[in-house]
C-alpha cells in the first residue's frame, strides 16, 4: 500500500473547499474538501504532479472552487488523486 506524504492544510475561503496544502518534495496537492451536512469534517484528497507553482496559482486565485473545477478536476491524468480520508 503507498505511503501518502502528511500535508499540513491551511483553511481557505470558499463554499466547496475547506482547506489546502502542498507538499513540494511530491508535488502532491491535498484538498479538504467542506464540512457534510451533518457537520462531519470533509474528505481529503491527494493529487499527484502539483508543482510549486501550480499551487501559487491555486491559493492565490480569486476563487479557490472556480479554479479547482476549472484546472485540476477535469484534469484527472495530468493530476491523478486518491482518497486519503473518508
Amino acid at each position: 500500500m503507498k505511503k501518502h506524504p502528511v500535508i499540513n492544510l491551511q483553511p481557505v475561503e470558499s463554499s466547496q473547499i475547506a482547506a489546502i496544502g502542498h507538499h513540494p518534495e511530491t508535488n502532491t496537492l491535498a484538498v479538504q474538501f467542506a464540512a457534510r451536512r451533518d457537520g462531519t469534517p470533509g474528505s481529503v484528497y491527494h493529487y499527484e504532479n502539483f508543482t510549486a507553482d501550480d499551487f501559487a496559482q491555486f491559493s492565490g486565485s480569486e476563487s479557490i472552487g472556480s479554479h479547482f473545477g476549472k484546472h485540476i478536476k477535469p484534469n484527472a491524468a495530468k493530476h491523478p488523486f486518491v482518497k486519503v480520508s473518508p
